[in-house]
C-alpha cells in the first residue's frame, strides 16, 4: 500500500527552499501559483516586431526564455541580434539559449552603461527591466528606431512584500508608475506613441510557492531567508 502523507509545513518549505532560481521560466509554479496575463501578449507582439527588425537588442533577458519563444513562432533572428543579461547563473543560461539562434548574450550591469555603439539597434526591448536607462535606450537606438517593452507597474504584488515588511513608503510604490515612465522616456528624447496599463490578479496556491517566489525574484523582500522569515511564513 502506498502512504499519502499529509504535507507539513516544513515539507513544503524545504521544497521551496530547494528549487533552483536560474532563469526566467516559471513553469515551476504551475499548479502552484497562477498569474493573469495582459491582454496585449508581450512575446507574441515581440514576435512580430522582430519579424520587421534587422538590428536587435533584448535587455535584461534574463535567461532568454521570452526572447526564444518570441522567436519560436517561426520568426527570422534579425541580422544583427544582440541580448544583455546582469546575473551570471542567467548570463550562461541565456547564452544557452540564444546562441543557437544567432543572438549574442552580453554580460551586463543591469545600472552600467549598454555596450554598444550609438544608432545600432531599429529595435530594443526588454520584459521587466529592474531600472529602465532612457538615457541608454534613446544612445543606442537608430533614428526612427523603436523601444517595446512591457514594465513592472505600481505597487507590483505589494500585498505580499507589506506582510513580511510592513507598510512601505508611498514613494517606493510609485517608482515604476507608468506616468514616471512616459516622463522619464520623453525627457530622454523618446516619443511615446502607445503606452497600456493593467492590474491583474496573482494567486500562491501554497507555502513553497511563496518561498520560491521570493527566492527568484530576489528584489520583492531583498534578503529574504526562510531561516529569518519563517514565523511570518508559518503564519
Amino acid at each position: 500500500m502506498t502512504s499519502h502523507r499529509t504535507r507539513t509545513f516544513e515539507d513544503l518549505v524545504a521544497e521551496g527552499a530547494a528549487v533552483p532560481t536560474e532563469g526566467w521560466d516559471f513553469s515551476w509554479f504551475e499548479g502552484r501559483a497562477t498569474e493573469a496575463r495582459p491582454s496585449w501578449g508581450f512575446a507574441r507582439s515581440l514576435g512580430d516586431r522582430l519579424a520587421g527588425a534587422t538590428a536587435f537588442l533584448d535587455i535584461q533577458t534574463g535567461g532568454g526564455e521570452v526572447l526564444d519563444f518570441a522567436l519560436g513562432q517561426g520568426v527570422k533572428t534579425p541580422l544583427l541580434a544582440a541580448a544583455t543579461e546582469g546575473w551570471p547563473p542567467n548570463v550562461t543560461k541565456a547564452t544557452a539559449l540564444l546562441r543557437p539562434r544567432g543572438i549574442v548574450v552580453v554580460a551586463a550591469p543591469e545600472d552600467a552603461p549598454l555596450p554598444f555603439a550609438a544608432d545600432t539597434f531599429d529595435l530594443v526591448s526588454s520584459r521587466h527591466p529592474v531600472n529602465p536607462q532612457w538615457a541608454e535606450i534613446a544612445r543606442v537606438l537608430q533614428p526612427g528606431g523603436t523601444y517595446f517593452a512591457q514594465h513592472v507597474g505600481p505597487r507590483s504584488v505589494f500585498e505580499l512584500v507589506e506582510y513580511f515588511l510592513g507598510p512601505q513608503p508611498e514613494a517606493q510604490s510609485s517608482d515604476r508608475h507608468p506616468d514616471r515612465d512616459r516622463a522619464a522616456a520623453e525627457a530622454a528624447g523618446l516619443e511615446v506613441v502607445d503606452l497600456r496599463a493593467e492590474r491583474l490578479r496573482i494567486e500562491f496556491h501554497d507555502i513553497a510557492a511563496v518561498v520560491h517566489f521570493l527566492r527568484k525574484v530576489v528584489w520583492m523582500v531583498p534578503g529574504f531567508t526562510v531561516a529569518e522569515y519563517e514565523p511570518r511564513l508559518r503564519a
